[in-house]
């Protein structure tokens, strides 16, 4: 049995349909990419797994997680789940984390809500994951609002919190696309090392097959809502099967192309 198994996952809003039977696996300690033009459904795939989608949406399917059914649950049920067993790192940190709450206490939230951490014993545990995600002076950075750190450092805020709980799953959802090129190589590593070290697996849903390649064991391709396509990496890279994918190949290898004449001399 898969850790997770999604079976015929079909979102509607009013008359239109989002995603169309979407099926597919992640094993226990597998990274996986999940990758598609804008619109084609890769986010909203993530959103229908945590139990996030936006209110209006219908949902129908299946989404199991170690055999047990997530959809339908209650909001309360699945705050039991999210964090302990399956966690997410969004787009955009500034707008993730509570700007009016210092880091070092967001990371500790999850420790105290599914560890029963003391709030002491929580402290000391986000300052050492703050050391481990690379937060330069940990016990300071602990101490930071958001807006007291660049946008890498929240990022990294973000990474530690997801991973606080070392849960069986971590969704990333373009979580290097409003990095600098620099800074997005540094997150990609550290993804990649904490997500090997804990053997957690890894949903990682990007529109840029040239990130992907340099996370991923897999490769899930979506278009129009519907999946298109499912290999390993180096199958998809040099051989992809469906027009989406040689299209999304074409556009990452001109983007390293341009990439690499902006830092060339």
């Amino acid at each position: 049995m898969s850790l997770l198994e999604v079976e015929n996952l079909t979102v509607h809003s009013g008359d239109r349909t989002l995603l169309d039977d979407v099926s597919f696996t992640v094993d226990a300690g597998e990274r996986v990419g999940l990758i598609g033009a804008s619109g084609s459904g890769k986010s909203l795939t993530a959103l229908a797994v945590l139990g996030l989608l936006p209110d209006g949406m219908t949902v129908r399917g299946s989404v199991r997680l170690d055999g047990a059914e997530l959809l339908g649950r209650t909001d309360r049920a699945l705050s039991a789940v999210r964090g302990e067993r399956i966690a997410m790192v969004f787009q955009e940190p500034r707008t993730a984390l509570n700007p009016l709450m210092r880091v070092g206490r967001q990371i500790a939230e999850p420790l105290r809500a599914h560890r029963g951490l003391s709030r002491k014993a929580a402290t000391a545990e986000a300052i050492a994951l703050a050391e481990k995600v690379g937060l330069p002076d940990p016990e300071h950075a602990v101490r930071a609002f958001p807006h007291q750190l660049s946008g890498g450092q929240r990022q990294r805020v973000g990474i530690a919190i997801a991973l606080a709980c070392r849960p069986a799953l971590l969704l990333a959802d373009e979580p290097t696309t409003a990095l600098d090129v620099t800074v997005q190589a540094e997150i990609l590593r550290l993804l990649q090392e904490l997500v090997t070290e804990a053997g957690t697996a890894l949903l990682f849903v990007t529109h840029d097959l040239a990130v992907l390649a340099q996370v991923v064991q897999r490769v899930l391709v979506l278009g129009g809502g519907r999946l298109l396509e499912d290999g390993a990496l180096a199958d998809v890279l040099h051989a992809p099967r469906h027009p989406d994918t040689r299209e999304l190949l074409d556009i990452a290898r001109a983007g390293a192309f341009r990439r690499h004449r902006e830092v060339t001399p």
